[in-house]
């Protein structure tokens, strides 16, 4: 059964199930109301003909029948008796009515069970008790609403009308709301029978009215929009892996089956210190390739609460470990003047891994061994700077400095793959921040990351 077919039945089933329990209380209420309403003007009836009888001292019969005749058209069809003490029939009405006198109702009215309300068929029946001049009387009468039944059908009909019609406006309705509900669902599902997977072209249109649709298509887009960018990886990493491993093996391959044959002890041991290097090389690009792998995926990745200066500063002493003769100059604007201005929320682990790439980069691109790296604060965004002098990148190469595989003219006869600065803009980039490259006054290389004071991770 399809969403519309299950709106459809299951909104009209429940509108027009409420609309019948309703009009079927206000059928009840009214037919209580009428039953009650005429039992008391019966009770009334038989009060005021005892009444009239207590106060004639001899009840002859000429005044009786006159009596009668002033009653017996106040209810239709009406029939009342009237009983002394000892429960001897003092008084009928002058009518037709025939009643099945019952000696059970008669005997049932005591003080302890004053009044009694019945139906008989269509007819209401009432037993009454009272006390007139310290004497017992009992009444019963019996009467038909003529009027009251009238108006109660007349109820049932113009109910009866009104179900029918309502009914077929909420099926009419949600025939329509149905179609309506449903038909962006159903444009969606067309569209995405168009959509290529791999581009992500002609992607879900985004409706204007921003409801659950509205949110599911723009989810599903930017779902569509990482998968691309997944797709692209993909295709870009196993062309350029496939291109970047291929020389590297083949030329170790090579390089190992020269070994074989080398005789000299002393060139065999320096061949095999090259093959070391280069494996190491190519295993340090694996090795990036998959840490990208872990930040573009958010792999075990846990945030808290980190100083951003104590990270350069831990960063900078191991490099000078491993490289003495290399000098950084680290300097925090004026204007930082609270610690928490240096603190954002993320992942420590990640963020000293960004800044050792940087480091190292300024350490094999610098062409003095000096490296300065700087924090300033302004508009709510804390920056690092990391500057160091040397051959900039060309202005052509600057849009392509954060693509996999991709080294500068600057590069040339230095070592590397080209994953470094990759690596770095995934990372800053799930910290909410963002990473740029220009040249400054002083003609030094700056590459700056930008960190927002309230970053939502």
């Amino acid at each position: 059964m399809s969403i519309r077919q299950r709106i459809l039945i299951y909104f009209s089933v429940l509108s027009i199930t409420v609309v019948g329990i309703t009009f079927l209380l206000l059928y009840t209420v009214f037919k209580n109301y009428r039953r009650e309403d005429f039992q008391q003007r019966i009770k009334d009836h038989i009060f005021s003909t005892m009444g009239i009888l207590a106060e004639v001292r001899e009840l002859d019969q000429d005044i009786i029948q006159s009596m009668g005749e002033l009653t017996v058209n106040k209810l239709f069809k009406e029939k009342t008796l009237l009983f002394d003490e000892q429960k001897k029939l003092i008084y009928s009405s002058l009518d037709d009515t025939k009643i099945e006198f019952s000696s059970d109702l008669l005997n049932e009215l005591n003080a302890e069970r004053p009044i009694i309300e019945t139906v008989e068929g269509e007819f209401d029946v009432v037993g009454v008790t009272f006390r007139i001049r310290g004497k017992q009387f009992y009444g019963i009468s019996k009467a038909y609403d003529k009027f009251g039944h009238s108006k109660l059908d007349f109820l049932r009909n113009i109910l009866w009308v009104f179900f029918v019609i309502i009914s077929l406006v909420i099926l009419l309705t949600s025939f329509i709301l149905s179609k309506q509900i449903t038909q962006p669902i159903i444009k969606m599902a067309s569209a995405l029978r168009v959509i290529n997977m791999e581009t992500a072209q002609n992607l879900l249109p985004i409706p204007e009215k921003k409801d659950e649709i509205y949110l599911l298509a723009q989810r599903f887009n930017e779902l569509m929009t990482r998968l691309q960018s997944s797709f692209a990886f993909q295709k870009h990493a196993v062309h350029h892996i496939s291109h970047e491993l291929k020389t590297p093996i083949a030329i170790l391959v090579s390089n190992l089956e020269n070994l074989e044959k080398e005789k000299d002890p002393v060139l065999l041991k320096k061949g095999i210190q090259n093959q070391k290097e280069d494996t190491k090389l190519l295993g340090d690009m694996i090795n990036a390739l998959l840490e990208i792998a872990k930040v573009e995926t958010h792999a075990n990745l846990s945030f808290q609460r980190i100083r951003l200066d104590e990270v350069v500063f831990d960063a900078c002493s191991e490099a000078k470990k491993l490289y003495p003769q290399f000098k950084f100059d680290i300097k925090i604007h004026p204007n930082i003047e609270q610690e928490d201005k240096l603190e954002i929320e993320g992942n420590n682990r990640l963020i000293q891994m960004a800044v050792q790439n940087l480091l190292l980069n300024c350490i094999h691109y610098s062409s003095n061994k000096r490296a300065e790296i700087m924090f300033q604060y302004q508009y709510g965004e804390l920056k690092i700077l990391f500057c160091n002098e040397g051959q900039a990148i060309s202005a052509s190469e600057v849009p392509f400095l954060f693509q996999h595989f991709f080294r500068g003219s600057n590069s040339q006869g230095k070592r590397g793959f080209g994953l470094g600065l990759v690596l770095v803009n995934k990372i800053i980039q799930l910290h909410g921040g963002k990473i740029d490259y220009h040249v400054d006054t002083q003609s030094r290389n700056v590459f700056t990351l930008h960190f927002p004071e309230k970053i939502t991770v």
